[in-house]
């Protein structure tokens, strides 16, 4: 094989040559661009591995079948990969014509950076297949890769000290002595603070520093998009939309006065009180959590941004790239280490308390839900972003709309707080007979409206039907209450 330009070169025969060898250690064969996430593993393994070539449009067997290329394809294709990558890979994709038939070429580079995760997995190539790799071997590659520089520890080499707020810097040093009690002068030249606190090597300055302190926007990704839809969909048009640039302390502040701006807020005087109490309809500490994360430990690499989608009945905030390592969504339910993408970013949100490098973060989310009286937060994968959901508790007065009588609304918000109820919880809360309280629920779960789990009288409980999926959990936790 012969290579142009350090890509590879198959012009003339050298494509049909290719095929006549078969699969290999660094040869894939693929039929359809429908076989998105075989091809997504195999990008992986050849990231872990030392490289190789897919041929989308050929068998298994040898035989040269072709693909329907639209404008798109390639790019399409590439996003994809991008998008569900981490670290993000980037493969040459060339489209090449053979037999009258075209076929996309992805070539693959052994990655510098290992291990590359492709949906959360980490892949090897052994002979002609792709393999997941163990969590001993993960830690293992990520020992070995040699010379891995972090995207927040490069050096930016077109700015310079000119580019910085030395008012921000201040105020920053000030906070993180007050705060976190940072050993460093107060008075501290601009220069020697930056360079102590490692944001800049040999007068030349990090990506870091600039997300911190630079005076303008230098970073396209560095931006986040807040939109107020209509209703509950993510559909035109947009009842408020605003797009945020500046610092990272910009950023979150900014973001954190859109929410407040958009999200109803509930006003009561109590008997005996001056002052009226007020409170929104989301804890707004969780909310700034979730975005402080997103900022924090986003995916720089590339070009996406973090969005603030707020909807009549939930909020979401999407941050690009994986969670990383091994750090599965379930983790996040309990106790779990604190593995920063951007661990120099990271170290100065520390520093002024931003973070806390405990990883302990959802875990505040989820408890700050529970005391506010909404469902604990969710945490999903959407296209190689991760999101967290805010959702609001149904509304009272649309669940009498549904036909339901006020022991009924009452023990659904009991459920909507405390996760579950049993009859004889419903007993006591609204002071009824095991008959009425049977009936009750059975109509609750003819509606939709709550699930039945559980074996045997002492129980069976019931739980809002979204979390079906964590019924096991629910019926051991209950089985250990009684």
């Amino acid at each position: 094989m012969s290579y142009k330009n350090g890509f590879l070169n198959l012009s003339g025969t050298g494509l049909k040559e290719l095929i006549s060898q078969g699969e290999s250690e660094k040869l894939e064969f693929k039929e359809s661009l429908q076989l998105k996430d075989e091809i997504g593993e195999t990008i992986s393994a050849f990231s872990n591995s030392k490289g190789g070539i897919i041929l989308i449009g050929v068998s298994d067997k040898k035989k040269i079948k072709g693909i329907q290329i639209g404008k798109k394809t390639t790019i399409d294709l590439a996003e994809y990969i991008k998008r569900n990558t981490d670290p993000a890979i980037f493969p040459s994709l060339k489209v090449e014509k053979t037999e009258k038939k075209e076929i996309v070429v992805v070539e693959v580079k052994e990655n510098a950076e290992k291990p590359v995760f492709f949906k959360n997995y980490a892949y090897k190539r052994v002979g002609n297949t792709n393999q997941r790799i163990s969590s001993s071997e993960i830690r293992k590659l990520a020992k070995e890769s040699k010379g891995k520089v972090y995207w927040d520890e490069q050096i930016c080499e077109e700015t310079n000290l000119k580019n910085i707020d030395e008012e921000r810097v201040k105020w920053f040093l000030k906070e993180a002595i007050r705060q976190r009690g940072l050993k460093l002068p107060e008075n501290l030249p601009i220069e020697k603070t930056l360079t102590k606190l490692k944001l800049a090597k040999n007068k030349k300055l990090t990506n870091a520093v600039l997300l911190l302190f630079s005076k303008e926007s230098w970073f396209l990704q560095s931006e986040i998009k807040c939109i107020r839809f209509s209703g509950n969909e993510p559909v035109k048009p947009y009842i408020d939309f605003e797009s945020i640039e500046g610092s990272i302390f910009n950023l979150v502040e900014e973001s954190m006065n859109f929410v407040m701006k958009n999200i109803k807020k509930a006003i009561w005087v109590i008997p005996g009180k001056i002052q009226r109490e007020e409170k929104y309809q989301y804890p707004l500490k969780a909310i700034r959590e979730a975005i402080v994360n997103a900022v924090a430990h986003r995916d720089y690499e590339t070009t996406s941004k973090v969005q603030i989608r707020i909807f009549d009945s939930r909020i979401e905030v999407w941050s690009p790239g994986l969670l990383p390592e091994t750090i599965k969504i379930e983790d996040l339910k309990r106790e779990h280490r604190s593995i920063p993408r951007n661990p120099l970013l990271f170290k100065q949100l520390f520093w002024v308390k931003y973070v806390e490098d405990v990883g302990g973060g959802t875990l505040d989310m989820i408890r700050e839900c529970k005391e506010w009286g909404i469902p604990e937060p969710e945490f999903k994968f959407i296209t190689g972003d991760f999101v967290v959901f805010f959702r609001l508790p149904p509304a009272l007065e649309d669940l009498e709309k549904l036909g339901l009588n006020e022991r009924q609304v009452r023990a659904m918000d009991y459920v909507i707080k405390r996760g579950s109820i049993r009859n004889k919880e419903y007993i006591s809360l609204n002071n009824v007979s095991r008959k009425t309280a049977t009936i009750d629920l059975t109509q609750l779960t003819t509606k939709g409206l709550l699930l039945s789990v559980g074996e045997g009288k002492r129980n069976i409980h019931y739980i809002l039907p979204k979390y079906a999926k964590n019924t096991q959990k629910i019926t051991q936790n209950r089985k250990r209450e009684s």
